[in-house]
């Protein structure tokens, strides 16, 4: 039967792309966990059958989903994982491992080099290797960085993958929160069963996909297949995944646990529509068909959701990586038009405000998982405001051209300084107040 490979076996993966090939006749899923193996001895436990909690406001469903047939954990079984990459009926390889995962810490590009070098020796055929995390270009930036780590090891190996392997840019979408006790004890209330590997989801869900694929694909029923994702993806992370973004460290830092709390606050919610409409669909090219204004509503009415219960602090983590893909593309766009990205700027000071104080407005600790906030914290040394030039030094964030635009660090600088003096709540009231 021919297969899909998906590295990284986590909630949005088995409520996404599995989701989506349980609708697909004839392919199955072998899912490589490259961390953790938790998941993959649930999964194993449970013959590979699990749920999505399907929940929207008052109503829930929960859908069996058995896409999934192997599970195997790199850590513990290197051998079996490569094996599974060079297999003649894998066709095609999928990837949800995180933004941080593709930096040289990470070992998921150690383990698809070796799955292509033992492919390329068994000569097992074409290939279609799948970035389905929010990268922006993720198909050729995965490229490079798989055909970069190749010629270092062999430039016939990079030569074989240029030829022979595509990485087709994708959009995913579907808000995926953590499941709780509730959720499988709702779970199991549902279908008499108990599933440690459920996952909930909201209703929505959305693929879209660069149609190359050398090796054949499953149908993936509902997918959107098309010449250039770009359009797609710029909407998708710049109005959700950066409105998403801002809500999260303005939510925190005013006190609410989750996102629907936040976006139900009058200014957070004037703060997210303003930061859509003025700042973000300025910069946007439609999609074909798509009317965008309608897009952000449906993106905000997603977001209102009570019942996906999606913790700010799960949207805030690793935002170091994250805001320069979902706010400061925006903020780059709207000053090279001669605008001022107000929203976008206030967001970036919510965050580096939530990361290297890591108090909200009464003072009590705020959820702060990122890889550079202890960095962060050290250049910022309690006061982001007084120590900007330091963390504008962070050229990883905010690159070479941000730092000496002095009218993104003025307004940057004076946002900081008021959410220190006046509060998260008081700025923002104040602000979009009209």
């Amino acid at each position: 039967m021919p297969s899909v490979v998906h590295v990284g076996l986590g909630a949005f993966h088995r409520a996404h792309q599995a989701v989506y090939t349980q609708d697909s006749p004839g392919w199955r899923i072998r899912a490589i966990a490259p961390r953790s193996g938790t998941v993959a001895g649930a999964l194993r436990a449970q013959g590979h059958r699990y749920h999505v909690l399907v929940r929207e406001h008052g109503r829930a469903e929960a859908v069996p989903v058995s896409a999934i047939t192997e599970t195997l954990h790199a850590p513990t079984q290197r051998a079996e994982a490569v094996a599974a990459l060079a297999d003649p009926d894998t066709r095609v390889v999928t990837l949800t491992v995180t933004e941080k995962a593709y930096t040289p810490a990470g070992d998921v590009l150690g383990l698809l080099v070796d799955g292509l070098a033992a492919r390329r020796a068994a000569e097992a055929g074409p290939l279609a290797v799948v970035c389905c995390d929010n990268l922006p270009g993720n198909g050729p930036t995965l490229a490079r960085l798989v055909l970069a780590a190749c010629a270092a090891r062999d430039e016939g190996l990079a030569g074989w993958v240029e030829s022979g392997v595509a990485f087709p840019a994708t959009v995913v979408d579907r808000i995926v929160p953590a499941a709780t006790e509730a959720d499988h004890t709702l779970v199991e209330a549902l279908t008499g069963e108990r599933d440690r590997a459920a996952v909930v989801a909201e209703p929505y869900r959305q693929w879209v996909l660069q149609d190359r694929f050398p090796g054949g694909r499953p149908a993936w029923p509902g997918a959107v297949f098309t010449a250039d994702v770009t359009p797609y993806e710029r909407a998708k992370i710049r109005v959700l995944n950066g409105v998403h973004s801002a809500l999260a460290y303005t939510g925190a830092l005013t006190g609410h646990e989750r996102i629907d709390q936040a976006l139900a606050d009058p200014a957070l919610g004037r703060l997210a529509e303003r930061l859509a409409l003025e700042d973000v669909l300025p910069t946007l090219t439609p999609p074909d068909g798509v009317d965008l204004r309608e897009y952000t509503a449906t993106v905000l009415g997603r977001m209102r959701n009570p019942a996906l219960r999606h913790r700010c602090a799960q949207v805030a983590a690793d935002g170091s990586l994250k805001v320069p893909i979902r706010l400061l593309g925006t903020v780059r766009d709207r000053l090279a038009a001669g605008a001022v990205p107000r929203w976008a700027v206030l967001a970036v000071a919510a965050w580096l405000r939530h990361v290297t104080v890591g108090l909200d407005d009464a003072g009590r600790p705020v959820e702060a998982a990122d890889p550079g906030a202890a960095r962060l914290a050290r250049r910022a040394a309690g006061n982001p405001a007084a120590n900007l030039g330091r963390l504008l030094g962070e050229r990883a964030v905010f690159g070479d051209d941000l730092p000496g635009h002095r009218g993104f660090t003025d307004l940057l600088h004076a946002d900081l300084r008021d959410l220190a003096r006046h509060g998260a709540g008081t700025v923002i009231r104040r602000e979009t107040t009209p």
